[in-house]
């Protein structure tokens, strides 16, 4: 197993358009740096709705990804998927889903993101529990 480091995003703002808007400008921020990234999502839907903002959030922009589901796989450094994770070594997991996901472990670094409503933070004091259960480094980043 290894042992990722998994950073804890704790936002001042409420909503899931404020995690959404933040794990954007992360992935951005990781595409700069020439890191693969893999953003795990909860379903088609949420999925569909991040592809749009990956284009919008921010003027100028360019977070070249394209949506995860299945063969052949797409090209694109940033991946959004529910379901499947990339079949390639990826460098980011930012989870956006309500638990770990299963293959977390096959990620040296994972982001996740918290906002200040409870449930968002009690859903987050779980998935903290797990990967500190699992022998995870842990940081947490109040923003």
């Amino acid at each position: 197993m290894i042992v990722s480091r998994v950073d804890f995003y704790v936002l001042s703002a409420s909503g899931e358009l404020a995690r959404l808007q933040f794990a954007c400008r992360l992935a951005e921020k990781a595409y700069k740096l020439n890191n693969r990234v893999h953003i795990h999502v909860t379903g088609g839907d949420a999925a569909a709705k991040l592809d749009d903002l990956l284009w919008t959030f921010r003027d100028g922009s360019f977070v070249p990804h394209e949506l995860l589901a299945g063969a052949p796989e797409p090209e694109a450094p940033v991946k959004i998927g529910s379901d499947v994770l990339p079949s390639f070594d990826c460098d980011l997991l930012i989870n956006l889903g309500d638990t770990v996901p299963a293959q977390a472990n096959a990620f040296p670094r994972v982001a996740e993101i918290v906002t200040s409503d409870e449930d968002s933070r009690s859903r987050s004091r779980k998935r903290f529990v797990a990967y500190r259960d699992d022998g995870h480094a842990l940081e947490t980043h109040n923003l």
